[in-house]
């Protein structure tokens, strides 16, 4: 049987992990007492694998009785039950923001700062973080994107990899966005927007793609891009980093950047590494012109 427990930041999408997980069949309870959680183990591994995935949501929800944590894990452990930890979690900054947009208060801050809870509750799930076989940070991934990697892991069984990297084209001249870790500039490339046929097509087109693809530069940079990631990836996770934003800047965003973002993207992806892609100023352009 597969026994899962899902927990996390208050606000970083543990109750779509288990909507996910109850769509692939897994038999799931949230906000179930972590003094309950040795005795809900003993019954779902009596059923003669009548249940064969469970997934429990755990956290901070259930107050002082969250503290009972790790010695009901420590019993799961000795009474020789397998179980997983799936953490979901995400940055101040976007949790903050969630919260203010569905004008919820934090489960620890009621009469308090948003920022006070959060705080208060990293400082708590941090042991739990570093016992987790799997951390997805979902600060910059869409629904459906935890959706696909709630699949790989739990459905697919994949290699799951802890760090998300995401790609991100765009303009330099709507500024670096403000959440990359690497920032690559693709503007010493012939620009296709002096290419009257090509100037009001982007980088998702195959036209503008072969043109800026056709240089040796071109190449040899994307050659050089791949192989100094591939250097710091593993370094990376080993290090604990769940989230890589790579940006990749043209001047407006819309041709070079996005050619490179989609040729790193595809080559990441056949490297088995957890990818997301974005094109962040691709239309920026043409809705100013509208």
């Amino acid at each position: 049987m597969r026994f899962v427990i899902v927990t996390g930041m208050s606000g970083a999408g543990k109750s779509s992990a288990l909507k996910f997980l109850e769509d692939i069949n897994y038999f799931c309870v949230d906000n179930m007492p972590p003094a309950l959680l040795p005795k809900f183990a003993e019954l779902c591994y009596e059923q003669d694998n009548s249940i064969e995935k469970v997934a429990m949501g755990i956290d901070i929800r259930g107050g002082k009785l969250f503290d009972d944590l790790f010695s009901m894990l420590c019993q799961l452990q000795e009474n020789g039950y397998d179980y997983e930890i799936l953490f979901l979690d995400a940055s101040d900054s976007v949790l903050i923001k969630r919260y203010k947009e569905t004008r919820r208060s934090h489960p620890l801050s009621r009469h308090g700062s948003i920022e006070e809870g959060i705080f208060k509750e990293r400082n708590m799930l941090q042991e739990v973080k570093e016992k987790a076989n799997y951390i997805i940070d979902t600060s910059n991934v869409l629904t459906r994107e935890l959706k696909e990697q709630i699949n790989r892991i739990f459905r697919d069984d994949e290699k799951f990899e802890s760090l998300v990297i995401t790609v991100c084209s765009f303009g330099f001249k709507y500024g670096i966005p403000v959440d990359s870790d690497l920032v690559f500039d693709v503007r010493f490339l012939p620009n296709p927007y002096y290419i009257p046929e090509l100037r009001e097509l982007s980088g998702n087109d195959q036209p503008v793609s072969d043109y800026v693809m056709q240089f040796p530069e071109s190449k040899a940079f994307l050659d050089k891009l791949i192989d100094m990631l591939e250097f710091l990836i593993p370094h990376y996770i080993h290090e604990g980093k769940n989230s890589l934003v790579i940006s990749i800047g043209c001047t407006g965003g819309r041709h070079r950047s996005v050619t490179f973002a989609n040729a790193l993207f595809t080559a990441l992806g056949q490297a088995h590494h957890t990818v997301l892609l974005k094109h962040k100023d691709m239309e920026k352009d043409n809705k100013r012109k509208g």
